[in-house]
């Protein structure tokens, strides 16, 4: 178990304010947030590298709060990866482990057992400044793993590699964190990016984490309009709301949307753009809600394509559909259904 109790730190004119985490052995768990949420600094607490203000840092049952970082049983990538570029990549590996005073003989063999389970052991001799990204943050990762922390620490570890190659090395990272069992904590701000690897996801904001779940939690019940917007689920309206028999119905530009969960008086509301349901014909199962609308936007988006339709002068809705693209052309007539349990009323919003 890590655990985090109600952290405190401040540099400058920000703060870390209060952040209280657990995460049970082995779970992979993604700090999530915009630039400048924080992120990086909460790391940076864990490992030592900040001292925090007020707060406990408990790992293993072990408080390690006043512990110098080396003495934390933590393995850290910094985002850079900060690899020594007057070492070879087995030196860079085995740095830890030298520093604890293994004998050579099981240095070789720790090093080499790291480095085949990355797919790196054909690197050994070479130099940090030949290495591409990817290769580079593989290092990074067997120089922090071949020391058995409890503890692996993640800082934006996909952000330097190119599209192509972040969801490969996200799968990578998932697989040795599986093989390992190493509670990981791993720091992004692309929701893809933690749909891959999390089991759970914290999001953070001007230094406060406003939620925690899992990813499918997130997207589906964002905490709030700022949440819903940064986790693109789609689509964030308001309108207002009045209870109506089993259902609320929200009225917003000549529409009504309905929503199962209570609400009355102003709301703001999200539906996740893959709920929504685009047909030529009004949907042989129906839903709640199903409006006409007509095509304004069309655009691929593997294995979906992204459509976007107005359904009054002043609303639009997202949908990740299944249509042939070709079959979307610019103002076509189409239906839009979602069932009233995909439109989620935010928290705060109507009482």
């Amino acid at each position: 178990m890590i655990s985090a109790k109600a952290i405190r730190f401040a540099v400058g004119d920000f703060r870390l304010g209060e952040i209280s985490l657990e995460l049970p052995l082995g779970e992979y768990f993604v700090i999530l947030g915009s630039p400048g949420s924080g992120k990086s600094l909460f790391l940076e607490c864990l490992c030592g590298l900040n001292r925090i203000d007020s707060g406990r840092i408990i790992i293993g049952g072990r408080d390690v709060t006043d512990l110098e970082p080396c003495d934390r049983g933590i393995g850290y990538v910094p985002q850079d990866y900060a690899l020594f570029p007057h070492l070879s990549v087995a030196q860079n590996i085995g740095f830890g482990l030298r520093a604890r005073g293994l004998p050579p003989a099981k240095i070789s063999e720790k090093v080499g057992g790291a480095a085949d389970q990355l797919g790196i052991g054909h690197l050994l001799d070479r130099w940090p400044s030949g290495l591409s990204g990817g290769e580079k943050q593989r290092v990074a990762l067997a120089r922090a793993l071949v020391v058995d922390p409890k503890i692996l620490l993640l800082d934006e570890p996909v952000s330097a590699l190119d599209e192509a190659l972040r969801a490969e090395v996200c799968l990578e990272l998932k697989r040795v964190q599986r093989e390992t069992g190493t509670t990981t904590i791993h720091v992004c701000h692309n929701f893809e990016e933690t749909r891959i690897v999390a089991d759970r996801v914290g999001l953070l904001r001007a230094g406060r984490l406003v939620q925690v779940g899992t990813p499918g939690e997130l997207f589906d019940r964002p905490a709030d309009t700022e949440a819903a917007r940064f986790l693109r689920v789609g689509n964030v309206l308001s309108g207002e709301a009045e209870r109506c028999d089993q259902l609320t119905r929200i009225t917003l530009d000549g529409l009504s949307i309905y929503a199962v969960k209570p609400a009355c008086g102003p709301v703001s509301f999200a539906i996740r753009a893959d709920r929504v349901l685009v047909t030529f014909e009004p949907p042989a199962t129906q839903s709640e809600n199903c409006l006409e609308a007509q095509v304004v936007s069309v655009s691929p988006r593997d294995p979906y394509v992204r459509v976007e339709a107005t359904v009054a002068p002043a609303t639009h809705l997202v949908a990740f559909a299944t249509l042939p693209m070709n079959r979307l052309a610019l103002g076509s007539r189409v239906y839009v259904s979602f069932p009233a349990s995909a439109v989620h009323i935010l928290a705060g919003e109507g009482s």
